[in-house]
């Protein structure tokens, strides 16, 4: 192992136990399914602070999450609504309005708290994550946690050989057909609003059984809220408003889209030609 990434252990270590020390409750392991969770809750187990390691039930993570977090010992959290319940309440979720986040994610559960954030995650992460532990708030004042980050200054390459020197098996988003781990990879909700327009598009072909029950759970919210502006206004069906919500950055480009020359598009076909499925 490399000395650089020994230094990078201990110091986590050092850090989980010093947090385990001052505190005498349970500590939480905010368990993703990810890699790096799979990283944090390793060292948690490693540095024999009591913990209590948490998946939030997304009901939209990659087939094989939960066999993974089952297969982990990690206890399963089930939201009061799943992801496409509230579509059918509140509509889509977008970048700027990702209330799903807030319903299925980001709650408090115990009072101190081990994430599996990265700088190397993103140039975001790195410009809002500067140090180890932080106050993390969750709706309201009386909802805050304290954050600890014990790979806050990890790379991809500290990730993939740590998991390699423990032998540590990963959920099956990690691994191609060949068995091959690719740290690179990532696991989240299957087409997230904050992916790439070209990473939603090639994951609802990889799953066009999740963009069905898109269309029917936003058909659903149509009909029962009429008067929203984007019901009333800006689409006749839920047709058009997926494919604005899919396949264009904004609404004037939507516009003229729809505008075109040749008369309106037939949006219906178009998104069952592009996923192959009936709607």
């Amino acid at each position: 192992m490399r000395p650089e990434l020994q230094k990078k252990i201990d110091f986590a270590i050092r850090l989980l136990k010093a947090v385990g020390e001052m505190y005498d409750g349970t500590i939480e392991i905010a368990y993703s399914g990810g890699k790096d969770s799979d990283v944090i809750l390793q060292l948690a187990k490693e540095s024999g602070i009591n913990f209590r390691a948490i998946y939030r039930n997304t009901t939209i993570d990659p087939p094989g999450t939960i066999s993974h977090v089952k297969a982990m010992g990690v206890e399963i959290l089930q939201p009061k609504k799943t992801f496409f319940q509230l579509i059918e309440e509140n509509g889509l979720p977008n970048r700027f309005m990702r209330f799903c986040c807030r319903f299925l994610k980001e709650y408090k559960v115990l009072d101190k708290c081990v994430m599996g954030i990265r700088k190397a995650e993103s140039r975001k992460r790195d410009e809002n994550y500067q140090e180890p532990t932080e106050c993390k708030l969750y709706g309201s004042k009386k909802d805050y946690v304290e954050a600890v980050y014990p790979i806050l200054e990890w790379t991809d390459e500290d990730v993939a050989e740590f998991i390699a020197d423990r032998k540590i098996k990963c959920a099956p988003v990690y691994y191609d057909e060949q068995g091959q781990f690719h740290v690179e990879r990532r696991l989240g909700c299957i087409a997230c609003p904050l992916a790439s327009k070209n990473k939603r598009i090639e994951q609802f072909k990889k799953y066009p059984g999740i963009f069905r029950q898109y269309v029917v759970r936003l058909r659903r919210y149509r009909k029962t809220h009429p008067d929203s502006k984007a019901v009333s206004e800006n689409f006749a069906d839920e047709y058009e408003q997926m494919y604005r919500d899919v396949f264009c950055d904004t609404q004037d480009e939507f516009d003229f889209q729809r505008g075109g020359m040749f008369g309106k598009p037939d949006f219906k076909a178009f998104l069952e030609k592009q996923f192959g499925i009936k709607l």
